[in-house]
């Protein structure tokens, strides 16, 4: 898929099939990751894999958020990817840290690889931190950043709208809109 059709079709997935994930796939998705851009060329995260059914019903009691979906999500899907982080192998700068960054990057890369390959993913971020640690045994030093779904899609869901460039956008200062046309 040409990169801009992945950009394009890349949104949240939240209905699964339960086929498993082929490895092949799944080996092209990882490797995208851990090729993403780190702090100083640390790599400060760990992703776990996770397709054992009783393990994704735990980690889905773990999302914290006002519907079901992405629990459903989750519980559906023949997989799921954790990103977890050890601060003390990024930096901080100007109180940034900056494993938060290289975990998001790595996520995005393989969330936009998961699309390539024609599979669905669903960015998750709000959970409980000390639960998901305690269920996959995750060494105290670690922080959980975020977690996916993985799978085959069975209903494509809607896109958001577009974003409007004029109101995200700046040309050479706050507030001065940039348009396409500039």
């Amino acid at each position: 898929m040409d990169f801009y059709n992945v950009i394009e079709n890349r949104t949240s997935v939240k209905d699964f099939t339960n086929t498993p994930v082929n490895k092949e796939k799944l080996s092209r998705m990882i490797n995208a990751a851990m090729r993403a851009p780190s702090w100083k060329n640390n790599t400060s995260y760990k992703m776990i894999l996770v397709n054992n059914k009783n393990e994704k019903d735990r980690l889905s009691e773990t999302i914290m958020n006002d519907t079901d979906s992405a629990k459903n999500a989750l519980k559906s899907a023949p997989m799921a990817m954790i990103v977890v982080a050890d601060p003390s192998e990024s930096g901080i700068m100007a109180d940034r840290e900056y494993y938060l960054v290289d975990s998001a990057v790595a996520m995005e890369h393989f969330v936009l690889a998961a699309t390539n390959e024609g599979y669905g993913t669903c960015w998750i971020g709000a959970l409980d931190e000390d639960r998901v640690r305690d269920i996959l045994n995750i060494p105290k030093e670690y922080r959980v950043v975020a977690m996916t779904p993985i799978g085959e899609i069975q209903q494509t869901p809607t896109h958001h709208h577009k974003k409007d460039v004029t109101e995200h956008v700046f040309l050479n200062n706050w507030g001065s809109s940039y348009t396409l046309n500039d």
